[in-house]
């Protein structure tokens, strides 16, 4: 088989260290699509609302390889929202001392 159809016995043996090397990850990797919505809302929010950055530099500032959906910045309510992976995330400004918090439960 593998003088005839070396390609396909290439691929094959790739699928199958794919999945051995992703099957002891699995929790891992269905974390990864919250932690794009989380990252970006926190971060953002710590950029805008405690450092006091303009919103444009804290968008490129939060930027990723892996892109998002959508970026809801409420200036008045200095809360943020970032949808990624299909997951959304919220971040909110408590306070001087406090910062940015992400908000439970979205």
């Amino acid at each position: 088989m593998i003088r005839r159809r070396p390609i396909l016995t290439l691929l094959l043996v790739l699928a199958i260290l794919l999945i051995a090397l992703a099957w002891p990850n699995r929790a891992h990797l269905a974390a990864f699509p919250d932690i794009i919505g989380a990252y970006t809302a926190k971060e953002y929010c710590s950029c805008r609302y405690v450092s006091g950055n303009p919103a444009a530099y804290c968008e490129g500032y939060v930027a990723q390889y892996v892109p998002i959906s959508s970026l809801l910045d409420d200036e008045a309510g200095k809360r943020v929202t970032a949808v990624g992976l299909g997951r959304s995330h919220s971040a909110a400004w408590l306070g001087e001392r406090q910062g940015c918090r992400l908000l439970p439960g979205e």
